[in-house]
Parts: C-alpha cells; structure tokens; sequence
C-alpha cells in the first residue's frame, strides 16, 4: 500500500477532534485505501484493534434492508468500554438517513469518526440538519503527479517522460498501480465513468433518455475549460435534431458536480473584488475521463493542462477562480486565507509569451505570478514573472 501523505497528514490533524471527518470524491479516486492508511497510523500509534471499526456498506448490505438503526445498534454492541473508538465507515452514504446514526454516535458515545462517500447523498441537506458544525469535509482527488511517481516509483523513466504518460492515463490509483497500454488503461476508466453515471445519477435521477444525457456529457467532455452556456448546449443539441430545456441541461450539470465529475470554476473580477456569477467554467475529476470517451489525441493535452493546474491548486488548499482584469483573462487566480497567486497555462510559450505575460504583467500587486508550459526550453523570470515547466510547477513547494 502506498501511503498518500497529503491525506494522512489532515487525518491526523483532525484525530480526537470531535468532529465527523467526511472524505469525499468520485468513485476509486483512493477513498477506501486512505481510511486503511488510517487503520495502519492508528495501529502503528497504539491504539487497540478492537477499538478500531471498519465497516464497509456493500450492494449485498442494501438487499438485507440495512437501516441507520442497524449501523448505530451493531456499532454499540462493539464499544465495549469507556475509551475512544475509532470509527471508519466506507460508502456510508448509501444508507438511508445515515447521518442520523452518526449524530447519535457523536452525542452517546467516545468515537472518533471517518466516513466516505462518492456521491450527493454524503453532502446532502440534512447533514445541515443533522450534522451542523459538526462535521469537516476533506475533499479526495485523483493522485497528483508526486503522487503519481510514487506509485512509479521505482522507474528508470525520467520526471517529464513520466510526466507525458500522467497526463496521458490521468491519476486513478488503479490506473497507476499497474503496467497498462493505452486500451486497457482506458477501459478501465470507462468502468469507472459507467460506475459513476448508471448508480450515482442515471439509476438515482431516474433519467429516461439516456443516449440524451450522454450527449450532453461529450458536450462538456468536448469544451472542458471553455466558458460554459447553457444555451451552447441547447444549440448543439439542436443541430443533431434535439432538443433539452435550460433546467434541465442545469440538473444534469448539478448531479455530474455532486457525483464529483465536474468540478465548476468561477470567475473572479479582479478590480471590482467580486465572484462573478456567470461564465464559469467546469473542469474534469480526472483528464483520463476525457479520453476514455473521446479517445487519446496528442493535439488535446493542451486543453487539458488547465485541468491538470486546476486540480494542483484545489489539491493544495486554495480556493480557485478564472480572473477578469479589465478586458483580460487570468486562466487561475488561487486564494488562500492572505495568499494568492495567479496562474497562467500553455503548451509552448514562445507562440503564446506576449498574451500569457502580458496578461500578469497587467496585474498591479506584490502576488506571485506564475506562466506554465510544457517548453522544455522555458524559464526564468520576466518582470516578475515565473516561468516554469509544468513538472516544475507540479513538485514545487514554493507555493
């Protein structure tokens, strides 16, 4: 098992605090291998086996009618004692009113716990009901590219070679841990996308017109980091002979955000100080979810390397926004707390220098201001501004 430190470290920050730990992200993104991580740390710590509880909710579970009563009462029966157990609840979820057992948990009882989840029931309405300030959500992505070495680790390939095939195959755990060629990597990621949209939206959502919702997906897949309109859409479908509503082109978009398929980005206007609320964009868990629908094409990486960004940032903590400076589009302005930094993203940057650094050059504060590319040959710094490689940029800890 290979240990995934970002995860492990929050876990521990957060170990007795008396608050319920949701992680929660697209399905085989690593949830259920972080909690046993976290079943390795406890045991390394000292804590008695016994007092630790694992339980994992199933398909088999739901066809024995498990309840929320269920969980709470076989739980019980297993704390034995005064002292704190450690409560680790994979997929929980999927059992109706699922929050009702851990708020009663949290009150009755010495438990510390972590739940996972890979779908909009884990972040639903009535954890705000039930769950009010007592629980702290840490989002689980796709492995990272340092990650990803290590899962290589050890490879005679150097960091950019292996950089070409993490932006080719994406950061799935099951897609790293193995040895695939392009097909078998792909069908792989096509199981998982099909898991994602027959349970946790076509099934649940009750979509009728299937081949209707994939087509609308692809539109998405296709435009990744472009504006996003609705009316596009509408438009697309319209000249294939279709046609969809503006709500529930909405819904769609809605259920693929809490399925953790798309992530939205908005637009932050840098002279007014304000999040916009139009003209966001949407952004994919994981490139290779593109490319097991679309196929592999070297020309489309650069579309994708804002993905790869995107994700970077959100992984370290930032909130991330497109920047509007006047006329100007800043590709990420990345906050966090006092910090900030604005990014901006290209495959080769003597054909593109003058747009991406005059653009960040245009910016009048003291933040750092970062060009990325893919040109081995670029470097350095222009009017403050850092150029650097994308596998630089993705190892950095200068930001």
């Amino acid at each position: 098992m290979i240990i995934r430190p970002h995860y492990m470290k929050a876990l521990r920050i957060y170990r007795n605090v008396p608050l319920v730990k949701i992680l929660s992200g697209i399905r085989r993104c690593g949830k259920s291998t972080i909690l046993d991580m976290l079943k390795d740390d406890l045991l390394a710590d000292g804590i008695k086996s016994d007092h630790i509880i694992s339980m994992r909710f199933t398909s088999e579970d739901f066809d024995d009618g498990i309840t929320h009563k269920d969980i709470y009462r076989d739980i019980k029966k297993r704390m034995l004692d005064d002292a704190c157990y450690y409560l680790l609840l994979d997929e929980v979820q999927e059992v109706e009113h699922w929050e009702k057992a851990i708020n009663s948990l949290l009150e009755n009882s010495n438990a510390d716990i972590y739940v996972t989840g890979s779908n909009s029931k884990l972040l639903s309405g009535e954890i705000s009901t039930y769950l009010t300030g007592r629980y702290v959500s840490i989002p689980v992505y796709t492995l990272s590219f340092s990650e990803y070495l290590d899962f290589k680790n050890p490879d005679p390939r150097s960091e950019k070679e292996l950089l070409n095939e993490y932006l080719k195959f994406g950061g799935f755990p099951i897609v790293a841990i193995g040895d695939f060629d392009e097909r078998s990597a792909y069908q792989i990621v096509e199981g998982i996308y099909n898991s994602v949209i027959t349970n946790d939206i076509t099934r649940r959502h009750n979509i009728t017109n299937f081949d209707l919702f994939n087509r609308v997906v692809k539109y998405l897949v296709e435009n990744v980091g472009k504006t996003f309109s609705a009316n596009s859409i509408i438009k697309f479908l319209k000249n294939e002979g279709r046609s969809l509503t503006v709500e529930t082109i909405y819904n769609y978009l809605t259920w693929l955000e809490k399925s953790f398929v798309i992530y939205p980005c908005q637009r932050y206007d840098l002279q007014g100080k304000s999040v916009l609320k139009t003209q966001e964009k949407f952004y994919l868990a994981d490139a290779s979810l593109k490319y097991c629908i679309m196929g592999f094409n070297p020309k489309s990486i650069s579309s994708m390397l804002e993905n790869v960004v995107y994700f970077e940032l959100c992984r370290r903590g930032y909130q991330v926004y497109i920047g509007k400076n006047m006329k100007k589009e800043i590709d990420f302005v990345a906050v966090k707390r006092d910090e900030r930094i604005y990014v901006q993203v290209c495959r080769r940057l003597p054909d593109e220098s003058d747009r991406e650094i005059g653009n960040l050059l245009e910016i009048n504060d003291h933040y750092p201001k970062y060009v990325v590319t893919l040109d081995d040959l670029a470097s350095g710094n222009i009017g403050g501004v850092k150029i650097m490689h994308l596998a630089d940029f993705l190892l950095s800890d200068e930001y």
